[in-house]
């Protein structure tokens, strides 16, 4: 093969990476098809098969050129932090380290400006095969993680810790998807200019709170009883039906397996 080939072979490969990643984080993973892909890349479908195989071998390309140096990255840190701090982290301190080497590599030319919402995409995107490839490649850093907040939040019991992070870390990951990055930096910023580590800080203080806040204390069961007796009356008045379970007991979450086993989840 000619270098001409050589380059010209490696180019379309890269080309069909970057389309992946685009129609990737505009409408995840179920709703990109092949033809989509090499028709954004200006490619066919007989370059894919040569250089991947398959639809689901060029995600996971996409996948492990952006999330293998991240979480190495991130696991190093843990253990560094760890080692300088052996009586124990704070919550603010271990949600630090999952976004600080996020927000080192979106600033390099590897990554590119894409990276944050990218990761938004991963880990908001519902597919089972996008889960899946998370729980099989990366279940040892959720692993490690999870113990580092349980140990930041020892009152917590285990399956709640694993509810929490649930919520704190979807909520988060549903935003950065559908958000231009510099858009959600200038509303977080306000107008001032900050840097990484005031940005971050804002940042982590609008999700910490549902790590560290009361879990249906008295006083919030108390208010929320008062608004369902007004929404009873209102909806009366309105002649809507309206069927009011008795003291209905909300059970166990059967399906989500992740909570019972207290660890991140997928």
């Amino acid at each position: 093969m000619s270098t001409t080939q050589r380059h010209g072979h490696s180019d379309t490969r890269k080309r069909l990476l970057e389309a992946t990643e685009w129609l990737f984080i505009e409408g995840g993973y179920e709703a990109m098809s092949l033809r989509q892909i090499t028709a954004r890349a200006g490619a066919n479908l007989a370059a894919v098969n040569y250089h991947f195989g398959s639809k689901e071998a060029l995600v996971q390309e996409l996948l492990s050129q952006r999330l293998d140096r991240l979480n190495r990255e991130r696991l190093q840190l843990l253990s560094a932090c760890e080692q300088q701090n052996p009586e124990g982290l704070d919550v603010t301190t271990v949600l630090g380290m999952l976004f600080v080497p996020a927000f080192r590599l979106s600033h390099g030319s590897a990554s590119g400006p894409a990276f944050m919402r990218l990761l938004g995409r991963v880990y908001s995107d519902p597919s089972p095969f996008i889960r899946g490839y998370l729980q099989e490649h990366y279940r040892s850093i959720s692993g490690r993680f999870f113990e580092a907040f349980s140990r930041a939040l020892p009152a917590l019991p285990r399956h709640e810790l694993g509810l929490r992070l649930h919520f704190a870390l979807k909520a988060l990951s549903g935003m950065l998807a559908g958000e231009d990055m510099q858009e959600l930096i200038a509303s977080i910023s306000k107008g001032e200019t900050i840097n990484d580590a005031e940005l971050l800080a804002r940042l982590i203080s609008l999700i910490s709170p549902i790590l560290t806040a009361p879990f249906g204390s008295p006083e919030q069961i108390r208010l929320i009883d008062q608004v369902q007796q007004l929404d009873r009356r209102t909806a009366v008045i309105n002649d809507e039906p309206v069927v009011v379970p008795h003291d209905e007991a909300h059970g166990p979450l059967g399906g989500q397996q992740w909570i019972k086993e207290g660890r991140l989840a997928p």
